[in-house]
C-alpha cells in the first residue's frame, strides 16, 4: 500500500459525509461561527489521538502479542463491518442529539478517531513502520479533506439533501468494502503462510 491508497482508505474510514447528520444534530443549536470553532477544536482532538496511535500503537500490539496477520485480518473485519454500516444505512440520531455543546465525546472520539480508524493507523505502521512518514502524511491529507467536508457540512446537506448525502455514503461504503475484504485476504494469506513453531 502506498501513501496515496493509505490516504483514500482512511477518508473512507472517517466518513465525513455519514458523519454530517449526527454533526448537525450535536450543533444545531450553536451559531455558525461557534459550530466551526467547536468543529475545528474536535478535529484537532481526533488528529492528536490519531498521531499518538500512529506513534505508539505498534508497542501496544507488541505488548499484547498481536501477530502482523491477525492486525490484518481483524482490521479488515472492522472496516467491513463500518462498510456494511454505510451500504445499508444505520441511525445517525443518538441519545447524545439534545445534549449541551460537545467537548472530546461524541464527535472527535469515536465519530472521527474511532476504533476503526485507530486500528487503520496502527496496522499501517506495524506493517512497515520505516515509512512512518508516508503514513503520517497520509493522515494528515485525509484528516484534512474529511474535516474540510465537516466545515461545510451545513452547505453539504443543503446542496445535497438526505437521499444525496445517503447515496454518497453508500457509494463510499461500497468502495470501503473492497479495500476491507482485500486488507483480510492478505491477512489470511500472511496467517497461512507463516510456518508453524517448531514443537
Amino acid at each position: 500500500m502506498n501513501a496515496v491508497s493509505a490516504a483514500i482508505m482512511l477518508f473512507l474510514v472517517f466518513d465525513p459525509l455519514g458523519n454530517i447528520p449526527i454533526f448537525l444534530s450535536q450543533l444545531g443549536r450553536l451559531d455558525p461561527k461557534r459550530a466551526r470553532q467547536v468543529i475545528v477544536r474536535e478535529l484537532l482532538f481526533a488528529y492528536l489521538v490519531l498521531v499518538v496511535f500512529l506513534f505508539g500503537g505498534r508497542y501496544i500490539l507488541e505488548l499484547l502479542q498481536i501477530s502482523e496477520a491477525t492486525l490484518g485480518v481483524s482490521g479488515g473485519v472492522i472496516l467491513f463491518l463500518i462498510a456494511l454500516k454505510m451500504v445499508f444505512g444505520y441511525d445517525h440520531g443518538g441519545p447524545e442529539a439534545d445534549a449541551p455543546e460537545p467537548f472530546l465525546v461524541p464527535l472527535a472520539i469515536p465519530l472521527v478517531a474511532g476504533p476503526s480508524a485507530l486500528a487503520t493507523v496502527m496496522l499501517l505502521v506495524a506493517k512497515q513502520p520505516e515509512r512512518w512518514p508516508e503514513w503520517l502524511a497520509a493522515l494528515t491529507v485525509a484528516w484534512a479533506a474529511a474535516g474540510a467536508i465537516l466545515l461545510a457540512a451545513r452547505a453539504f446537506s443543503r446542496a445535497l439533501g438526505v437521499r444525496g448525502l445517503l447515496a454518497m455514503e453508500r457509494l463510499m461504503g461500497m468502495i470501503l468494502t473492497a479495500l476491507a475484504i482485500e486488507m483480510t485476504l492478505k491477512g489470511l494469506r500472511a496467517y497461512f503462510a507463516t510456518p508453524l513453531p517448531a514443537g
